[in-house]
């Protein structure tokens, strides 16, 4: 199970939104230097949300993420606010290795297949589920269609990463939805990765036991809930114990 520690931008700074509030924000420094220190941790991948494309549909943080990116040395995925082509091929113009759609995967799913077309194995679905449901826009309005259903779509379309965040744990450190990525896995079969409520070691146990290929890191880094060095070894320690 491959962990990605998150930087959330908003203005320029790395941030966390409790449950996907916009006004609910806690600033935690600056995400070129986070970026350097978890690449110097031994992170394999890092998870980058664009929070003001997210919400307003238009990035102004190009320039940084650039800067991320090359501050990252290795692959970095990105979601937030990509709804056309143009949007797709700045990021991946700005060094980013695999972008994520949300919001435009059910309102453009000819977008998502087009880019699973020009782009083998570098698109993603992130699918953010409230109550099951999907949720859109920076998480403020919900579709009447179910988070597995979308997935089941989205695979159709030649996608096969799905990050799947169940919002009313996200920030919260009150754990993943387990039950909820387990059957997400088996209604699917796509690489799921699990995001939201991570708050302890024993929680990247559970995910890696429900069959997840990944997990975001968030909160729980920021607010010293373990380090990711503890969380790259205990992974580490139980695929050795698994060969």
């Amino acid at each position: 199970m491959i962990l990605y520690p998150a930087i959330d931008l908003m203005n320029g700074k790395a941030v966390r939104l409790r449950q996907g509030r916009r006004e609910d924000v806690t600033v935690y420094g600056e995400p070129v230097e986070i970026a350097a220190r978890y690449w110097a941790e031994g992170a394999e991948w890092l998870h980058l949300v664009d929070l003001e494309a997210a919400f307003d549909g238009a990035t102004r943080a190009l320039p940084l993420i650039r800067r991320i990116t090359e501050a990252f040395s290795g692959p970095v995925e990105l979601g937030g606010g990509l709804r056309t082509e143009a949007d797709i091929e700045a990021r991946f113009d700005c060094g980013v290795s695999r972008c994520i759609i949300g919001t435009a995967a059910f309102e453009h799913p000819e977008l998502v297949e087009a880019a699973a077309r020009r782009h083998p194995g570098q698109i993603a679905v992130g699918i953010d589920a409230k109550n099951g449901r999907v949720a859109l826009r920076g998480w403020v309005e919900t579709a009447p269609v179910s988070a597995i259903a979308l997935a089941r779509q989205m695979k159709e379309k030649g996608v096969s990463d799905l990050i799947y965040t169940d919002i009313s744990r996200d920030g919260m450190l009150t754990g993943p939805n387990v039950p909820a990525m387990r059957e997400m896995i088996a209604e699917t079969g796509m690489r799921v990765i699990a995001s939201g409520g991570v708050s302890s070691l024993e929680d990247l146990r559970q995910l890696k036991k429900a069959g997840c290929a990944g997990a975001i890191l968030g909160k729980a880094l920021y607010e010293g809930a373990f380090s990711l060095s503890e969380a790259i070894r205990l992974t580490g320690e139980e695929e050795q114990e698994a060969d």
